[in-house]
């Protein structure tokens, strides 16, 4: 990782979405959230404050992730909050292991 470029991306605001799936790709949940990243490196990765909060949440450390976000209002579904002019936007699809291995 380039860790000057990385150092770039400290304090901007990101909003994430999370799409979980199970073990055969079936929809379980959908997660957003936003908040500002605190620091990047190859150990942990993205790492993000989530807003209003003392909570972590870490992405893979790969800055190609971060795509720069059209200025505007986000709605988060499941809260109704209103994400101003965030920075940048990172979207994922987990799934879930399959309990039987």
């Amino acid at each position: 990782m380039d860790q000057e470029l990385a150092n770039t991306y400290i304090g901007k605001h990101l909003l994430i979405g999370v799409t979980y799936l199970d073990h055969e790709d079936n929809f379980i949940e959908q997660k957003q959230f936003h908040g500002n990243i605190v620091r990047i490196n190859d150990k942990e990765g993205i790492v993000l404050r989530v807003h209003e909060s003392n909570e972590e949440f870490k992405l893979p450390p790969d800055l190609k992730t971060l795509q720069k976000a059209p200025k505007g209002e986000y709605r988060l579904q499941a809260t109704n909050e209103i994400v101003v002019d965030p920075d940048f936007l990172t979207t994922w699809t987990l799934n879930k292991a399959n309990p039987d291995e």
